[in-house]
């Protein structure tokens, strides 16, 4: 039986939240601008204020969510976390406005999200497959640093006590997870669990080479087993599991390849806290050293998958408020059916979920 998978050590006992809140891990997925939903998922559960966080794990755009978060929350508590978070995406949508990825003139008179149409992007596409980052970037630049740096306070970041954070990314030469925590973070670190290999050149941490997270964590859920004494994890997802037909186009086949594998990883996470949670049923292992996790899903399929994987391009000002407001309404709404589950039981059926049938939130 993997380690990994006993209770929390006890340097991460359960500690009391205040005024008798209830205490949750966060599991942020990446997904490019389509992280606003998460944005606006978190804007709303900290407004809410009944939900105390006790560790994230984030990559690529969770990533980016959660280091925000944290910088936030630490200098000025949940209000200073929305307001960073705000800040965040609207200096992220300033800094591509300039950007030749576009809608179509036609998209937008359509009111379409899509960049399916777009020179710009389909430019950007075409040469990323014909060519490396290498060759296109020879001096590495990376609009994304000056984002971060200018965002995100990392001292103040890694001296977050009140909230644990565990960034992923994927390393190039083992091909295996490494998880970096708050208390050493730094912006290489948030900037290597966004890593697209076709997009940016690997970035090199204490000499070894690191690519995007998702590939081997999206988002990595065996850091809360020790690190976190509170065994509810709410998974943000924002990439579709499930996508109907069969892709045809080669830009179609792409999008699904992505999709899953960089679903994977969380699925075998899922799986390996299904099959824990049956050997407890069946006595096989002792509930006093193997902690059941409770395990909870936010996420609106039936407004994300439309949007097509083009649109995590688009970080218009207009489409991330979109994604914000989309993603507040859904937080309001699970609150509302699933908050007194908290605590209690989990809200989604894995063991449904991997017999091969689509997954049925109980309730």
């Amino acid at each position: 039986m993997d380690k990994t998978l006993k209770v929390a050590s006890k340097s991460a006992k359960p500690r009391k939240p205040a005024n008798n809140r209830k205490r949750i891990n966060l599991a942020l997925q990446g997904g490019g601008a389509h992280g606003a939903f998460t944005w606006g998922v978190l804007d709303r559960i900290l407004e809410d204020g009944r939900l105390e966080i006790d560790a994230i794990s984030g990559t690529s755009a969770g990533a980016m969510n959660a280091v925000v978060l944290a910088d936030g929350f630490t200098a000025g508590g949940a209000d200073g976390a929305r307001e960073k978070l705000e800040y965040f995406w609207r200096t992220m949508s300033d800094a591509a406005k300039n950007s030749p990825i576009k809608r179509a003139p036609i998209d937008v008179m359509m009111g379409s999200w899509s960049l399916d149409r777009s020179w710009g992007y389909h430019a950007m596409d075409a040469l990323t497959r014909l060519f490396s980052p290498y060759q296109l970037n020879p001096l590495n630049m990376n609009p994304l640093r000056d984002v971060m740096e200018d965002c995100v306070d990392f001292f103040c970041v890694q001296n977050c006590h009140s909230i644990k954070l565990y960034i992923s990314a994927t390393n190039v030469e083992t091909g295996k997870v490494k998880v970096f925590d708050s208390h050493h973070l730094t912006s290489d670190m948030v900037l290597a669990s966004a890593c697209l290999p076709n997009v940016f050149q690997a970035v090199v941490i204490d000499g070894v080479p690191y690519w995007d997270g998702g590939y081997m964590g999206n988002p990595a859920l065996f850091p809360f087993h020790r690190g976190s004494g509170c065994a509810d994890i709410v998974v943000i997802q924002i990439n579709p599991v499930e996508r109907k037909g069969t892709p045809r186009t080669a830009h179609e086949i792409q999008n699904r390849l992505n999709e899953i594998s960089f679903n994977s990883s969380l699925l075998n996470e899922l799986r390996s806290i299904d099959f824990v949670a049956r050997l407890i049923d069946e006595g096989k292992l002792d509930e006093t050293q193997y902690r059941r996790e409770r395990i909870h899903i936010i996420e609106n399929q039936n407004a994300l998958i439309p949007l097509g994987a083009s649109s995590k391009m688009n970080t218009e000002w207009e489409f991330l408020i979109h994604l914000r407001d989309l993603g507040r309404d859904t937080a309001t709404q699970w609150l509302e059916r699933h908050f007194d589950d908290v605590g209690e039981r989990s809200t989604v059926d894995l063991r449904t979920m991997f017999m091969g049938i689509s997954s049925q939130h109980q309730g």
